[in-house]
């Protein structure tokens, strides 16, 4: 007898390879993923219950000292099990009081999560004071840039005409306008769009218009869908919107931002600009935690720990940390020499759930993830 550890992604397909029958395969795999869900100001009640409900299937919660007392009204919890005793407890708790219904009905959200694929977005800064040099194109370079991306592998390309680094000052709509139309018409006139998907990053919408009714389908507003008409014009237009989360704005993001809890806080706003963008009749939905955009070190690298909370929504989740500042803050280096740092970065994004990862070096992040996605693979 011969024994190893197994580390598979497609527990499912693994089962199915030993001989397995798909009914069991399917089962077995429920069986065989554990998840642990951090739930915040439950009632001491529904602690209680959730408890005893959880172990009464195997399951398990974790709960601080002096719950069985009821020594605290609120408290937090764990909650531990696999997706099989997850579904069991959606329906199960669905009888139960002091809030647990409303668990109930989040529960499979945690474990019905939608797969999408990979892509690469390649950025083109067409101004001056992007903070990485390498990324500010014009004309004919941008043009060939764009042309190098996409063969390099990137399947969406992002441009934008305004700087959001720490510090920047605005523009008016129509110099930033003036910065971007001449890609803009390019694009249209050669119909690149037929080879990609564009995205402008902006939230003004003058720039967004004249964008969409060339060939964009992507409007990526750091603002998080702020501005009504923005939400308007990608519902008209039946484009993608990317709801970034940002603190403050970018003149004054990184002043000591403070969260009461970063994953829940973003959360909310989240959940508060998806319904908005609904009620606006916008259909594609994709999320940005805002990567460096008021946030810290170690706010950044819990939400990039922590990333596959988001999937709970059921949209495509987009990470852009290239060559950031928080590589910096971890190990001093100059901008020019963090790509290795980024796709450090990026790779873990996309094992947490990232879909869309948006850099400036193409060809090597293409490199890496076809290398990652041939080792989860391998069954």
């Amino acid at each position: 007898m011969q024994i190893y550890k197994i580390n598979s992604a497609n527990k499912e397909q693994l089962f199915l390879d030993l001989g397995s029958d798909s009914s069991g395969a399917k089962i077995m795999a429920n069986k065989a993923n554990i998840n642990m869900l951090y739930i915040k100001n439950i009632h001491v009640g529904a602690a209680n219950i959730l408890k005893q409900d959880a172990l009464s299937i195997g399951a398990d919660l974790a709960v601080p000292h002096g719950v069985i007392i009821a020594k605290e009204k609120y408290v937090n919890v764990i909650l531990i099990g696999t997706n099989k005793h997850f579904k069991i407890l959606s329906k199960k708790e669905l009888a139960q009081p002091f809030g647990l219904k409303e668990l109930a009905k989040q529960l499979p959200n945690f474990i019905n999560q939608k797969k999408f694929n990979t892509q690469v977005m390649g950025v083109i800064n067409a101004n001056d004071d992007s903070f990485y040099d390498s990324s500010r194109f014009k004309d004919i370079n941008a043009f060939n840039t764009i042309n190098k991306m996409i063969n390099d592998g990137a399947s969406i390309i992002d441009i934008g005409g305004v700087s959001s680094k720490p510090g920047s000052q605005a523009i008016t709509p129509q110099e930033e306008l003036d910065r971007v139309k001449p890609i803009i018409d390019h694009i249209g006139k050669e119909k690149l769009y037929n080879n990609a998907t564009f995205s402008i990053d902006s939230y003004e919408p003058l720039v967004i218009e004249y964008a969409l009714q060339n060939g964009f389908k992507i409007v990526n507003d750091i603002t998080g869908l702020t501005n009504d008409k923005v939400a308007q014009l990608v519902a008209f237009y039946d484009a993608s919107i990317v709801i970034m989360h940002m603190q403050g704005s970018p003149d004054t993001m990184q002043d000591n931002p403070k969260y009461d809890d970063i994953i829940l806080d973003i959360d909310s706003f989240f959940k508060e600009r998806i319904t908005k963008a609904q009620k606006f009749g916008i259909k594609n939905i994709i999320l940005d935690v805002g990567i460096g955009f008021g946030k810290t070190l170690e706010h950044n690298l819990m939400l990039l720990k922590n990333l596959d909370h988001f999937r709970h929504f059921g949209y495509e989740i987009l990470l852009g940390a290239s060559r950031k500042s928080m590589i910096n803050n971890i190990i001093p280096t100059p901008i020019e020499q963090r790509l290795a740092g980024t796709i450090a970065i990026h790779l873990k994004g996309i094992e947490q759930g990232a879909s869309i990862i948006r850099v400036h070096d193409v060809k090597e992040h293409v490199q890496a993830i076809k290398v990652q996605e041939a080792i989860d693979d391998i069954l």
